[in-house]
């Protein structure tokens, strides 16, 4: 009996040992974004973590938390840093570092084939935002390019494409500095809310407006808002990240399948992107609320106001950076 003893362990050991990895760490992930269940970006997630799961033999597996479940953007990108939430779809707040603002910077491209390569995987923008995102244990694994940015409104503004008149108006702005800076500069009065209490400001009538958004977003709010202009304030794209330490931990392979799977994504929704952009804005009248038509000159007008007044504070906030994006954009028209 005692000379069976250590084949036994021998074979028991070997049996472990050749059992395979993924069920060993077999794992069950939190993904959360901001638009309900249903919609384009929870469809496109839902085939996003599946391709994860079958590309590490469903060693990493997920939960879907849509439509804010998880907590407003801000708030999730902390538990994200912290690991209480493993990966997620969406903006990135400001609050912990004010140099994310180069995320979204306002009247830097307004077409969609620049925004494509401004975010695209090898950019300076993308590049400066691994690096203060490391900071915060977080790793950018890829995005969801999702439209340009508009006023919504439930009164039509004074001359809307002429930034040098005040439109009396208060209006709803993400509490980011260059929103509130943008807002100011194309003549109106910023209020800093998150966009889970925007609605409520425009039912009590607290702001009448809201910018940081486009029409996709807006429409859910077209019993509120009456007017959409298209200033083009900001490209609105979604950062796909997670957590650094649960990224260092994974495996050569499972770390390429994740990133396989985030470009994948992307592509897609580059190929549908800019048409659902018009058929957003298209419903958007259908619901009622009047599109209003800017000219070139009036675009431009708002441009160089902003890239006067705002830009200015931009390089003071976030350096170097700042001015890599600019010359890089710059040199690709």
């Amino acid at each position: 009996m005692k000379k069976l003893l250590p084949i036994i362990g021998f074979c028991l050991t070997a049996v472990i040992l050749s059992a395979p990895v993924s069920y060993a760490k077999q794992q069950v992930w939190k993904i959360g974004h901001v638009r309900p269940a249903g919609s384009a970006i929870d469809k496109d997630i839902k085939q996003f973590v599946e391709a994860i799961a079958t590309g590490t033999d469903g060693a990493i597996t997920f939960s879907i938390y849509p439509a804010n479940k998880l907590g407003d953007y801000s708030v999730v990108q902390e538990r994200v840093s912290f690991g209480e939430v493993e990966m997620y779809v969406g903006p990135f707040g400001t609050a912990v570092d004010k140099k994310l603002m180069l995320a979204f910077p306002p009247f830097l491209v307004d077409n969609w084939a620049a925004a494509r390569r401004l975010y695209a995987a090898s950019s300076p923008l993308v590049t400066h935002l691994q690096d203060f995102l490391a900071v915060q244990n977080i790793k950018l694994i890829g995005g969801w390019p999702v439209y340009f940015g508009g006023i919504a409104l439930t009164e039509k503004p004074v001359e809307p494409g002429n930034p040098e008149v005040s439109k009396n108006m208060i209006i709803r702005v993400p509490p980011i500095r260059s929103f509130e800076m943008t807002a100011r500069a194309l003549g109106y009065t910023p209020y800093p809310i998150t966009w889970m209490y925007a609605k409520m400001g425009l039912k009590t009538g607290m702001v009448k407006g809201m910018i940081g958004g486009g029409a996709e977003g807006y429409k859910g709010l077209s019993s509120l808002v009456k007017y959409y202009v298209p200033v083009k304030d900001h490209f609105e794209y979604w950062f796909v990240y997670m957590n650094l330490d649960t990224w260092n931990s994974l495996s050569t392979e499972q770390q390429q399948i994740i990133s396989d799977s985030a470009r994948d994504m992307e592509l897609r929704r580059y190929q549908t992107a800019e048409q659902d952009e018009q058929r957003n804005i298209a419903a958007l009248q259908e619901l009622g609320v009047e599109v209003v038509s800017l000219s070139d000159a009036e675009h431009q007008k708002m441009r160089e106001k902003v890239r006067q007044t705002v830009w200015p504070q931009l390089r003071k906030d976030i350096g170097q950076p700042f001015d890599d994006v600019v010359q890089f954009v710059e040199q690709n028209k």
